[in-house]
């Protein structure tokens, strides 16, 4: 773990956030300032600034949760489709300095705008639908 960072103290539990999916290499919970409502964040527990510092074994357990997660993020929150997203660095626009990756729900009538900005949102908000896409991630097939 790293001291300074947020996403660590996520992963062991020492701050706040709505837990979507967990396993035993990988957190899923909802992003704070999402671009859709259902916007989930994927991270390791393990910390790694970016993905380039991860073994491929690693990224292949992130990338694994992403698959399940996805599922359960399209069907709780009606998407159209699900855009996935990972940035490595600064100038790809990574803000937050530990690996993750972005799943947000994508709707037919902003296709033609790119994406959405990111919107405000209130804890009830962020429980009622993390509680949805639990579910709908406990419905998939494994």
């Amino acid at each position: 773990m790293k001291e300074d960072c947020i996403f660590c103290k996520i992963a062991e539990k020492e701050a706040d956030a709505t837990v979507v999916f967990e396993d035993s290499h990988t957190l899923a919970f909802l992003d704070i300032h999402p671009l859709n409502p259902g916007h989930t964040l994927v991270i390791p527990k393990k910390h790694y600034a970016n993905m380039l510092e991860m073994p491929a074994d690693e990224a292949g357990r992130v990338f694994t949760s992403v698959a399940k997660v996805m599922k359960g993020v399209e069907k709780a929150s009606k998407a159209d489709g699900i855009s996935v997203g990972q940035s490595n660095g600064k100038a790809a626009s990574q803000e937050v300095f530990h690996m993750h990756v972005h799943i947000i729900p994508r709707y037919n009538h902003e296709m033609m705008s790119g994406f959405p900005n990111r919107k405000q949102t209130h804890r009830a908000e962020l429980e009622e639908l993390g509680k949805k896409i639990k579910a709908a991630i406990g419905t998939e097939r494994r």
